[in-house]
């Protein structure tokens, strides 16, 4: 979990509404020592009692006040704070399919759509010949009938197939003709297979998805979502698994991405620095500046 994430209520709490609120950003392990060291001074025996007060919720001393030309030798810059909504999330993996699983799946359909349709129409100019001078023999006919049964339970058999490879909630339903369907065969979407740990989720199931590449730094951009739907579970991995459809630019096959899906609801806050996180008794705080100079912890 990023730190600076944890005094995003605690800086909240100490903003005024319409004020301009800057965070220092400390740049140097130096510089956050000692301005640690400027807030957090041993107090002295007879201070003892001072102390135990304000952590009963006493306030806070006025912070550190520093010239120009200190901060300026310090190395210390600030930097507005960034408003921003934050929801906390669970972290899973995501799979990128190959799409000529896909393609060889709606292929197999096809081919037995095809074939059905054929031993159907046979089937029925022998049944409308029968009583006529052009009549089938009876064998023929039956041969018809066989054929015709074994070819729909092919095409029925390549549906569930199909069905039961990519869920039966899928956004395409029981349409096998959809665009979309097409667009993931052609590999203009692609379709990422993602496996949450087991009761990280709970029962819901996540209507959008966040996906980050393995290894990108804190704040990089994140691939978003079109469609998810629940994926049966995977073998190798326990879990509960989703399916999920990306643009085709967004990845490339067989990629391996982190999932974040929200859990809870979303807060209000500010996006604090990494660099100005300072850990102090435990805690971590931030450096606000509330006029020129003076810099008070949060």
């Amino acid at each position: 979990m990023n730190p600076a994430r944890l005094s995003l209520r605690t800086l909240r709490a100490r903003m005024r509404p319409g004020e301009s609120a800057v965070i220092l950003l400390i740049v140097a392990a130096g510089i956050t020592a000692l301005s640690v060291a400027g807030c957090q001074r041993t107090p002295p025996a007879v201070e003892a009692p001072a102390a135990e007060a304000k952590d009963k919720g006493a306030p806070e001393a006025e912070g550190v006040t520093l010239k120009p030309e200190e901060i300026e030798k310090a190395g210390i810059r600030t930097t507005a704070l960034a408003a921003v909504s934050h929801a906390p999330e669970s972290t899973g993996y995501a799979l990128v399919a190959t799409r000529e699983t896909i393609a060889q799946a709606l292929a197999d359909l096809a081919s037995a759509a095809a074939v059905e349709r054929q031993s159907r129409s046979a089937l029925a100019r022998a049944r409308s010949l029968a009583g006529t001078p052009g009549a089938m023999p009876i064998e023929v006919q039956e041969a018809a009938e066989r054929q015709a049964a074994v070819d729909h339970a092919a095409f029925v058999l390549a549906e569930r197939r199909l069905s039961a490879t990519y869920g039966q909630n899928a956004p395409w339903k029981e349409n096998y003709n959809s665009p979309l369907l097409a667009s993931l065969a052609r590999g203009d979407t692609k379709l990422a297979r993602v496996t949450f740990p087991l009761g990280a989720l709970g029962s819901a199931v996540p209507t959008k998805l966040r996906l980050t590449r393995i290894g990108e730094t804190q704040g990089s951009k994140s691939i978003d979502t079109l469609a998810v739907w629940g994926a049966p579970a995977d073998a190798t991995i326990p879990g509960r698994s989703f399916f999920a459809i990306l643009k085709g630019g967004d990845v490339s096959e067989g990629e391996r991405l982190i999932a974040h899906a929200a859990v809870g609801a979303a807060e209000s806050g500010v996006v604090v620095p990494y660099s100005a996180a300072v850990i102090s008794g435990g805690r971590y705080w931030g450096y606000v500046e509330e006029k020129p100079g003076l810099f008070v912890r949060a």
